[in-house]
């Protein structure tokens, strides 16, 4: 039996374990860029729950395509000061602040912008926690546990399943955690406890 060969080419491991290390490599010339410039940010996404899944079990950590970080609206401007002097460049994209990591970079692979202590989108539960909600990482300021559980069940998309999904099976949350938050962000853990596939 032949296999007929992809349109796309051969497959890369190289081009594969690249994707990776360049959006680490983001990651740690984002915190960086903005520790050097005393901005107050936290890591959240996709990011913060792989840091707090490779703390139970590494094999089940997920890769990500993106940075996002949060921070105070009042630090955009010193973060967008501190990031372009990085050589990331500042740009709103269909309602979002993101930081393109150089002149051809993609909004998909860019570092992404919440901010603290508002809505992300006006339809959503609660508002993103404060920049205090920290936990800190050897390397980066990362968003307490509770705090990027509080977003991942706000927002609540397949990707935020997935992530919350993840916590669930390395046992990093469990269902006692559904009596500490809302009602409604309570019921959607519980969603999730009862139906983990």
């Amino acid at each position: 039996m032949s296999v007929a060969p992809s349109s796309y080419g051969p497959i890369s491991w190289e081009r594969m374990i690249s994707a990776v290390e360049k959006v680490r490599d983001r990651l740690m010339r984002t915190a960086a860029a903005l520790d050097g410039a005393g901005v107050p940010y936290l890591v959240v996404g996709g990011n913060a729950v792989a840091a707090w899944v490779a703390r139970v079990d590494e094999a089940a950590v997920r890769n990500t395509p993106d940075v996002d970080i949060l921070i105070l609206r009042s630090d955009y401007d010193r973060a967008a000061a501190a990031m372009s002097a990085a050589g990331f460049i500042p740009r709103h994209d269909r309602g979002i602040d993101v930081f393109l990591d150089g002149p051809d970079a993609k909004v998909r692979d860019a570092v992404h912008v919440i901010y603290a202590n508002e809505k992300v989108k006006s339809d959503s539960l609660i508002e993103s926690p404060d920049v205090t909600s920290c936990e800190q990482d050897p390397k980066f300021r990362l968003m307490s546990l509770d705090g990027l559980v509080r977003m991942k069940l706000a927002a609540f998309r397949d990707k935020d399943r997935m992530h919350l999904r993840d916590m669930l099976e390395v046992g990093l949350i469990d269902e006692t955690w559904c009596g500490r938050f809302p009602a409604e962000l309570g019921r959607r853990l519980q969603e999730l406890v009862d139906n983990p596939e």
